[in-house]
């Protein structure tokens, strides 16, 4: 996971902060030493480095600061303050037109970046505001890109317009604004053509589909993968074209994320999406303030309850509820809180906006015990699918020889089926004492009260 790195190492160093009564100047200078050897090797512009370090050490080395009750606590905030500042401060939307006029936005970037997907996710999020998005074709050199558009249009819902491959891209551009208005679409996104690397053919192209139709937000879509490079070439579409914000792909891959924490300080133009997976789900609003909480390890607990109400079926989960608090449940209902947790991308990324647990304390739990925990989770899975329909939805007619059943179909020891009903018969005692514990009707007030 991007950050990941990164987010170790500051946390050591809070952890030498906060162990400190007093702090003195050489103790805050040694710490953002390190602070600053901590960007640098996740791939964060030097220029930008240079610059924050000295801002922090600016208001950390202040009376204020020093002398306070916990100097430590307040230089992390200093920290943590900057980082916002640095990634934008403020949440930056999609600038549409007023009333029902109709937007365009261009898509650009290089091969490789994401770019189609991220287009047809965009329009995805638009259909989800109630607004009918255009998906327009205008990539016509590579091969297979105007498929890859209406494959991924048709999984958003989303209309695509397509004059195939022989046309110049800014008279498609001109011809899909023309359906547009006949057909009441009120956005139209161009996917245009990448390269390899940048070249004047390419930005002579996009600059000739500005001068053909109006667009209204260039956007422009890097691989965090690419580290500095994506600096570079979101520095170099912005001179030549100009851009309006950046959507930043794969943070959710081995990168070290710098390219999230440059791009902004170095072109000016906002981030405005990160890709963190395939599903539509997985395109977050990019949030500074949330984005430095999870790098210091602070959790996201907003984009959690977010990613939850985006992906768990509310009346789903009132009868699951309804189910625990009455010891209803069974196997059917447990194969589809896993299910739910799939749609929110996982353990891992649940685990990664959770205060304290994407980092226990200051140690980081070992994507060796994430990796672990979700092997454990899809084997749980396959046992459940060897059951029957009629053995999921009451467990008690598991005998012996269904239970043999099972574990072959499930290619797991007959240890691990016994494990899991001799768990699960657990957690419905467990939850048929539940009424008496929060002192409900028909149970004697107990200590133990929850929140619902």
């Amino acid at each position: 996971m991007a950050f990941d790195s990164l987010s170790e190492k500051l946390q050591n160093v809070f952890k030498n902060l906060r162990s400190k009564g007093r702090l003195t100047e050489d103790d805050v200078k040694a710490a953002l030493k390190e602070v600053k050897m901590a960007l640098l090797e996740a791939d964060v512009n030097f220029k930008v480095v240079k610059g924050f370090v000295k801002d922090v050490q600016e208001r950390a080395i202040g009376q204020d600061v020093m002398n306070g009750l916990n100097p430590g606590q307040m230089v992390i905030k200093i920290v943590n303050e900057e980082l916002v500042k640095l990634m934008g401060s403020e949440t930056t939307e999609i600038k549409l037109q007023p009333g029902q006029a109709t937007t365009v936005i261009m898509m650009a970037g290089l091969q490789g970046a994401g770019k189609t997907t991220t287009t047809a996710k965009i329009a995805g999020k638009f259909k989800l505001k109630g607004k009918k998005p255009l998906l327009v074709a205008c990539d016509v050199y590579r091969p297979a890109a105007i498929k890859q558009l209406q494959i991924n249009g048709e999984k958003q819902g989303v209309e695509v317009f397509s004059m195939g491959e022989n046309h110049k891209p800014a008279n498609i551009a001109k011809a899909a604004l023309e359906h547009a208005a006949k057909n009441g679409n009120n956005i139209v996104i161009l996917d245009t053509a990448g390269r390899l690397h940048i070249d004047e053919d390419m930005m002579a192209e996009l600059q000739e589909i500005k001068e053909t139709v109006d667009v209204h937000q260039t956007i422009l879509v890097v691989d965090a993968m690419t580290g500095q490079d994506a600096v570079n070439v979101a520095n170099s579409f912005n001179e030549k074209i100009g851009i309006d914000g950046v959507i930043v792909t794969k943070l959710d891959g081995d990168t070290r994320g710098g390219a999230a924490l440059s791009i902004k300080a170095v072109t000016g133009r906002p981030i405005l999406y990160v890709g963190m997976g395939e599903k539509l789900s997985d395109l977050e609003q990019f949030y500074p303030d949330r984005m430095a909480s999870r790098i210091l390890g602070m959790g996201d607990v907003l984009s959690l309850i977010e990613k939850a109400g985006e992906s768990i079926d509310e009346e789903q989960a009132k009868e699951m509820t309804r189910k625990m608090k009455k010891a209803q449940f069974d196997f059917e209902d447990y194969l589809m809180s896993m299910q739910q947790m799939k749609k929110m991308g996982g353990l891992s990324s649940v685990m990664g906006m959770m205060p304290g647990l994407g980092m226990m304390g200051n140690a980081k739990i070992k994507d060796e015990d994430m990796d672990a925990g979700e092997k454990q989770m899809a084997r749980i899975e396959s046992i459940i699918y060897s059951m029957t329909k009629e053995e999921r939805r009451n467990p008690d007619i598991l005998n012996p020889s269904r239970k043999h059943r099972i574990a072959r179909g499930a290619g797991v020891d007959i240890s691990e089926v016994n494990r899991l009903v001799k768990q699960f018969e657990q957690m419905k005692k467990m939850m048929k004492q539940l009424p008496g514990m929060m002192g409900g009707r028909g149970g004697k007030k107990g200590k133990f009260r929850f929140p619902f």
